[in-house]
């Protein structure tokens, strides 16, 4: 049996808004003794801080903040052909910035992680049928969603009231122009969708 891992016997975490495991991947990075390898595994490490930061893109400032924070990390043991130099053990604020999150993503997050792609992509779409049969699709699943995870009845106006907030009033429908579906069958083909997946689980196993 593996010897458990207790916080007090961890190494201090140097950058916490990174992670445990990224400093554990800086640290195996130093110890790699081939130098390409070591290169080829330091950007790959870059790359994941760069997903955890939430950079879609990267300015050249915020590439080098990046690299700057993988030396720090590995105590400036690393020894890499990297793009930026490596900084002074002294240099001030190489600090990350505290990662900021979405309040609508935070407040509807029982409709999912994709419903706010799903919303930016329908405001886009030109008008017509089809930008009509987009949005109340997203609507009846919204709604299919907050009956999961409430169990409670909702109306049709939370929902289209929501489906405006999230889209920042892009998208603005009423009860008259969008008629969604009875939360019954909604309920219904939610607890089938759910069958499904538990049976093909047990297929698997």
């Amino acid at each position: 049996m593996d010897k458990m891992e207790y916080n007090s016997t961890r190494d201090k975490l140097i950058i916490p808004e990174y992670g445990r495991n990224i400093q554990k991947m800086v640290k195996h990075v130093v110890e790699l003794e081939d130098r390409d390898e070591r290169n080829k595994a330091a950007a790959a490490v870059v790359k994941v801080m760069s997903q955890i930061q939430g950079l879609k893109t990267e300015s050249e400032e915020q590439k080098h903040k990046l690299w700057d924070h993988l030396y720090i990390i590995s105590d400036f043991k690393l020894d890499i052909d990297a793009p930026f130099p490596p900084p002074e053990r002294d240099t001030p604020d190489l600090t990350p910035e505290k990662m900021s999150y979405n309040d609508k993503r935070m407040r509807y997050r029982h409709y999912g992680k994709n419903i706010l792609a799903m919303i930016n992509k329908a405001a886009d779409y030109e008008e017509g049928e089809e930008k009509e049969a987009f949005i109340l699709a997203i609507a009846n699943h919204m709604k299919k969603a907050y009956l999961t995870w409430s169990r409670d009845t909702v109306t049709d106006d939370l929902i289209l009231e929501n489906l405006k907030e999230l889209s920042e009033g892009r998208i603005v429908r009423t009860t008259e122009t969008v008629q969604l579906q009875d939360a019954t069958v909604l309920v219904t083909q939610s607890k089938q969708q759910q069958k499904k997946k538990k049976n093909k689980k047990k297929g698997r196993n």
